[in-house]
């Protein structure tokens, strides 16, 4: 299954949502450097029981996860990408990279020789962003889709 990335991610009830979501579709989900006590109330309470479920990694560093996660293709999201995320035939090795909830990925991790493609999920002009546990599902169901959701009953 496709694997998700969240770089620095700030919100523990996003990440603990994610992993409700990792655990429910088999992706994994790899995390850089967290902001937050991993053990947090609120992403345990987001995560419920699913945190033994689920394939979690936690990695120091952009480029510590880079060298576990490549010579995978990367993608990743951005509102400031054109080029929409239905546009991508995925792969089972495909890592679908997200930032931050208030700010998004810095422009020194979207110009990384890694990332392969800049995506955009598309929305309604206004607001600056959607919920980060909200794209994780939205791309990460679409690679299933496309692989047939693979293992589902």
């Amino acid at each position: 299954m496709t694997r998700i990335l969240f770089f620095e991610p700030r919100i523990a009830g996003n990440t603990g949502n994610t992993i409700r979501l990792a655990a429910g579709t088999g992706a994994e989900l790899h995390i850089v450097n967290p902001l937050f006590d991993f053990e947090d109330s609120k992403l345990r309470r987001a995560g419920l029981d699913y945190h033994d479920m689920a394939v979690v990694h936690l990695h120091d560093s952009f480029d510590a996860a880079m060298a576990v996660l490549r010579p995978a293709r990367i993608f990743a999201f951005t509102a400031h990408a054109t080029r929409p995320y239905t546009d991508v035939r995925y792969e089972t090795s495909d890592v679908l990279l997200f930032g931050p909830e208030p700010t998004g990925l810095p422009p020194e991790t979207l110009e990384h020789p890694a990332i392969t493609d800049s995506l955009r999920i598309p929305m309604l002009p206004g607001p600056r962003s959607m919920n980060l546990a909200n794209c994780a599902a939205i791309a990460s169901y679409e690679a299933w889709r496309q692989q047939g959701f693979a293992g589902a009953q």
